[in-house]
């Protein structure tokens, strides 16, 4: 090794990505850019915070190297440097998970609850989908569906439901999902399905869980 290349420079450079994540809402960010290239303007819309905010914190990741951006325009579109920074904020995540009791129990409330569908593997709701047994609704808004979403799922974004519960079936079971188990859309969905007379559940997978569990995603 290079002399002048001292364990403390190469524990600084890994500790830049530590702190780039060290933000809730950087953190966030991740996970929205995690559904497909998005501009600062939506990404402050969706995460509820101002657009100069939101613009920090994607500096404060682009300097980490975990985001990029290509103008389109006066846009700025920003998009995750790579499938490992999604993987990354799932690690993450899991480790968080495994090891801070009032973030598991917290978890575990919420996979208590009716509308989650708890019982069912990956494979099951595969092979469901793919029968027509069951149907899948990607609640998400459409361009993340269009960026990839799970096999034969149905793009039917959440502020489009309501009007659009005709393109269901009564009789057969409806699964809602959106951006991962911290996203509350498929909650709302649910809700309102079952308001409506339709049997339906949630999962809390995403496409960033789906795809990190080396299951297929279609675009």
């Amino acid at each position: 090794m290079n002399r002048a290349i001292t364990k403390p420079f190469l524990y600084e450079h890994v500790a830049r990505i530590g702190k780039a994540i060290s933000s809730p809402k950087r953190l966030e960010l991740i996970e929205l850019l995690a559904q497909g290239e998005k501009t600062v303007e939506l990404l402050a819309e969706q995460a509820r915070i101002d657009t100069r905010l939101a613009s920090a914190h994607l500096r404060t990741l682009r300097e980490a190297r975990l985001v990029e951006t290509r103008r389109e325009g006066k846009f700025i579109h920003y998009r995750l440097s790579g499938p490992d920074v999604a993987r990354l904020w799932i690690n993450v995540r899991e480790v968080a998970e495994e090891h801070l009791v009032e973030l598991r129990v917290a978890l575990e409330q919420m996979a208590a609850a009716p509308d989650a569908l708890s019982s069912e593997s990956r494979e099951s709701l595969l092979s469901k989908a793919r029968s027509g047994e069951i149907v899948v609704i990607d609640v998400r808004p459409e361009a993340e569906y269009a960026a990839g979403h799970l096999p034969h799922a149905r793009s039917m974004p959440l502020a489009e439901l309501e009007r659009r519960l005709a393109d269901l079936p009564i009789g057969t079971e409806i699964v809602a999902y959106c951006r991962g188990p911290y996203c509350l859309m498929s909650d709302e969905a649910v809700r309102l399905l079952r308001r409506r007379g339709y049997t339906a559940h949630k999962i809390t997978d995403g496409v960033t869980e789906w795809s990190a569990n080396g299951l297929p995603i279609e675009s």
